[in-house]
């Protein structure tokens, strides 16, 4: 980071030694509830990428902007996001629900575009974004995710297009996949007949391991 001009590097830099945690994964795969328990348990900070003020605008963004000003977008939210997390490090650990897999692994799918081109557009930026400690990658059967989108209370459009949408939901298995592979801080996590107590727990042990 430190070729870059001053005003662009990151307001805080330093390492430290607690904890960043991302879970990733589909719509409806239950990353926020784990996320907000393993928030409490943790005593940590947590936030959505993408976080405000940019959540107010996605819905806006997504259905007036072009694909390509879609995606700086995101990514501006992205280094927006690594900001918030560098700040709240100082002091606890942190839990992001998404992060830079999604913004990849999404816009690639919902504009069926190569992962590769999309990745190729991020990757200046990507040297800006807070390294995470792990990063877990949640995965289920399509009938166990089915029945989770059933029972969510507050329903989206992401959510609604998995199955709505044909080849949607397949390509952002494939996606995560492909992300997860060159991710040196993934771990997967099947939530199959879990509940979000055993899975907190099961993360929770992972990341002891790791740190030991």
């Amino acid at each position: 980071m430190n070729d870059l001009p001053v005003a662009y590097r990151p307001r805080t830099y330093e390492d430290s030694e607690l904890p960043f945690i991302v879970l990733e994964g589909v719509s409806g795969i239950g990353k926020s509830t784990l996320t907000r328990l393993l928030t409490q348990q943790l005593k940590a900070a947590h936030l959505h990428t993408l976080p405000k003020p940019h959540n107010d605008w996605s819905k806006t963004v997504n259905d007036r902007l072009a694909p390509l000003p879609q995606l700086a977008f995101y990514l501006s939210g992205l280094l927006h996001a690594a900001d918030r997390v560098r700040t709240a490090r100082q002091i606890s650990p942190v839990v992001a629900d998404r992060y830079q897999s999604s913004v990849i692994a999404c816009h690639a799918a919902v504009h069926n575009i190569g992962l590769e081109h999309v990745r190729q557009l991020a990757a200046p930026f990507l040297p800006y974004v807070a390294r995470p400690t792990v990063t877990f990658y949640l995965r289920c059967s399509e009938e166990t995710l089915k029945a989770r989108l059933h029972a969510k209370q507050d329903v989206k459009q992401d959510d609604r297009d998995l199955f709505a949408v044909p080849g949607r939901l397949k390509q952002l298995l494939w996606n995560f996949e492909a992300v997860a592979a060159t991710d040196p801080s993934a771990v997967w996590v099947g939530t199959d007949g879990k509940t979000p107590d055993q899975l907190a727990h099961e993360i929770k042990h992972t990341l002891e391991r790791s740190r030991a």
